[in-house]
């Protein structure tokens, strides 16, 4: 497999005897992973899925795929979370930050319904005017706000512009299998449908047909996408102090024992920026419980060096770094001299500047760790859809044995529905009129 976990620059940091103490409780978090047994056992189904994957499913939404290339100028993504960032993040990492800018065949890709900002929904649909649409939903239930107002607006531009009978054709549901709003209004208006498996939580699920379908019709490789998955599977779900999956996922927690609190995922790459934030839910909502976890944080370089750069050399010393190091870039530029030198640059010509970046990384890698911030390396190939699946598998089945060295359940997420019921109740949903009234009462202290 093409990821490899370099602890080079943790020397100094994380001693050889910290990993084999650590050891012990890899080896019992593993077992829970596969005997089952552990916090949020329910929800493992994405631990085989690279394998145990729908196939006839699978070939449905290369279809879908297909037909919403050809008979599409723009594809609407509605979802929130784990419904649209790992196929967002994908699609960035493979095809670009600016796919919607350069794409020559198929479809432009917006997402919508991952916030309630009225000018961004907006502008999404000045996107779609004069254009073929279709839209695909993605909700477990139908009834999560954000998404399920988005499609309300959605649905009845696709209605107002081309039919209710044309819209049905373009609209495609990912859903429950068998339950839930969206399910039941599926069924009735006759929307092809694709399922949110029940045992695979929204934030583990970029590997189901919740990313698959987006990131097909962006003309992606999903099969090289789950081929990558199934490898990192095979290497990574081995038992052994040299899995780099079990290695990253000790360093983090002997570190966070260590009182480092922010863990800063930094690449040198933007169209790896969605990767971050893919990340960010991923652990965040992962082990953020129980008055403990790591805060999981991201940057660009060397982009943030001109902004991040300085609390990361000199600030407080809370946290340690995640660099993805990305070895082959997925476009390359060579610089060529300037006949007067007019910019004193001349020293970086006759190279390809992925050379420049390298040495960027290498030479800013070297300054944090002697700053006091202790970095890891996770070496990738390049951003190929093969490679994206193996680092998709890693950092999921990171995460759980991470929350379970943690001693969390890395599968629910019980504080995100603090924020709801407070919303519900300020907009004045039935049912929650006691809780308005104490709401509006702390609002006007």
């Amino acid at each position: 497999m093409s990821i490899k976990f370099n602890a080079k620059h943790l020397n100094g940091f994380v001693r050889d005897e910290e990993f084999a103490a650590i050891y012990p409780q890899v080896e019992l978090a593993h077992q829970m992973l596969e005997s089952k047994t552990g916090p949020g056992n329910d929800f493992l189904g994405w631990t085989d899925l690279p394998v145990a994957y729908d196939k006839e499913e699978f070939a449905r939404i290369k279809a879908a795929a297909a037909r919403i290339r050809s008979d599409s100028d723009v594809l609407v993504v509605i979802g929130i979370g784990g419904s649209y960032l790992g196929a967002r993040a994908v699609i960035e990492a493979v095809k670009g930050a600016m796919y919607n800018c350069t794409v020559q065949d198929g479809p432009q890709i917006f997402f919508a319904g991952n916030s309630i900002s009225p000018a961004y929904l907006q502008d999404i649909l000045d996107c779609c005017r004069g254009k073929r649409v279709s839209v695909n939903i993605i909700s477990k239930s139908g009834t999560t706000t954000e998404p399920a107002l988005a499609f309300r607006v959605f649905k009845k531009y696709l209605e107002d512009t081309v039919g209710v009978e044309e819209a049905r054709r373009r609209i495609y549901a990912t859903t429950d299998r068998a339950r839930g709003t969206l399910k039941q209004l599926a069924d009735a208006e006759g929307w092809e449908t694709f399922v949110v498996p029940d045992d695979v939580g929204g934030r583990y699920s970029v590997l189901t047909a919740v990313g698959l379908l987006p990131i097909a019709c962006a003309g992606c490789d999903i099969d090289a996408l789950m081929k990558g998955a199934a490898d990192a599977m095979a290497e990574y779900s081995v038992l052994s102090p040299d899995n780099a999956c079990y290695r990253y996922a000790a360093a983090r927690n002997i570190l966070y024992r260590k009182g480092k609190a922010v863990e800063l995922m930094a690449c040198y790459e933007p169209n790896f920026t969605m990767m971050n934030e893919w990340y960010k839910q991923l652990y965040g909502e992962s082990e953020g419980k129980d008055q403990k976890g790591l805060m999981p944080t991201s940057v660009v370089f060397s982009t943030d060096l001109h902004s991040m750069g300085q609390f990361v050399q000199d600030g407080a010393r809370i946290m340690f770094e995640t660099v993805v190091d990305i070895k082959k870039p997925t476009r390359d530029l060579f610089i060529e001299r300037s006949a007067d030198n007019f910019d004193g640059l001349d020293f970086l010509a006759d190279q390809n500047m992925s050379v420049v970046n390298h040495k960027a990384l290498e030479g800013t890698v070297l300054a944090h760790t002697d700053g006091g911030v202790p970095n890891i390396l996770l070496e990738l190939d390049s951003l190929s859809e093969y490679d994206l699946g193996g680092l998709i598998y890693f950092f999921e089945r990171a995460c759980a044995v991470s929350g379970y060295l943690l001693g969390v359940n890395p599968f629910d997420q019980p504080g995100v529905e603090s924020y709801k019921k407070n919303m519900f109740a300020l907009l004045g949903k039935p049912g929650y009129e006691d809780r308005k009234a104490e709401l509006e009462a702390k609002l006007a202290d």
